[in-house]
């Protein structure tokens, strides 16, 4: 399975917080899954965190790179593709992130980890629980 993780499992998972669904960690555990870390995700964070609302996610702004090494994830860059569909998904849900994120999963063809059921309303399959 190719799983993308939504901007809180990967801090999640970096901080082993009990938030994190069993069926992401059984995932994220199986090396018979490929692990993906949005660029969108660690842009989030980061402005989250310089508004000093998500200082758990302070180790994966000082290096994002060494932290998707060490965790055996990859990058998942953002495609004009994804901003097209991204911008243009017809949904109440305003958020740019989330809109990003499904976008990615849709047009990549991956798993979603997310604990937002706003996800259930569109194209792609999300995992969690």
């Amino acid at each position: 399975m190719r799983i993308l993780l939504d901007t809180h499992a990967i801090i999640w998972i970096m901080n082993d917080d009990r938030r994190l669904g069993p069926a992401v960690r059984k995932a994220v555990a199986s090396r018979d899954n490929l692990v993906y870390v949005s660029a969108a995700s660690v842009w989030e964070a980061s402005i989250k965190f310089r508004l000093g609302r998500f200082p758990e996610a302070a180790a994966l702004l000082d290096n994002p790179r060494r932290v998707l090494d060490a965790l055996t994830m990859e990058e998942l860059p953002i495609s004009l593709d994804h901003a097209r569909l991204a911008g243009s998904i017809a949904h109440p849900h305003k958020d740019p992130f989330d809109r990003m994120l499904a976008a990615q999963a849709i047009l990549s063809g991956v798993t979603l980890a997310s604990a937002d059921s706003f996800f259930d309303s569109l194209p792609l399959t999300r995992i969690w629980l």
